[in-house]
């Protein structure tokens, strides 16, 4: 069984891998639910809903969790994909506005932790002398 907390990072990985948008992951583990997470995602076409639904399936596939429902692929503006203790809700921006789901879930979101790499060190400026500053500042006319 997939630990939660890996399995919502691969949810916002994949939609972030087809460029879904406002993505929103929500803990309703207090609430009386059949689920832990909420997750709302949107995607701007018919198309970009299923192709972000679809990867979602595949990156949870992948590492060994089972997709136990999709609905709403076929009218393509609300897909909704259930991952068992997450429900993933990939919509159209006006659909999305309408339903209001942050509303009805409401409350904090889960704040994720980004995983970067570290960048490479860059190569230290050398600091500029009082003396080499003045001499490179633009030139000031007296006042007479």
């Amino acid at each position: 069984m997939m630990d939660l907390r890996t399995k919502q990072r691969l949810v916002v990985e994949a939609l972030e891998d087809v460029k879904g948008y406002d993505i929103l992951v929500f803990n309703t583990a207090r609430l009386p639910t059949m689920f832990e997470r909420v997750v709302i995602a949107t995607g701007d076409s018919n198309r970009q809903l299923k192709a972000l639904a679809d990867r979602v399936q595949e990156r949870v596939v992948e590492h060994g969790a089972s997709v136990y429902g999709v609905e709403g692929e076929s009218s393509g503006e609300w897909v909704l994909v259930d991952l068992g203790d997450v429900v993933v809700h990939i919509m159209h921006p006006t659909v999305r506005e309408f339903y209001n789901l942050e509303e009805i879930w409401g409350g904090k979101t889960v704040r994720m932790k980004v995983e970067t790499k570290a960048p490479a060190k860059a190569p230290k400026k050398r600091a500029k002398t009082k003396a080499k500053a003045r001499a490179q500042a633009p030139r000031r006319r007296a006042k007479r």
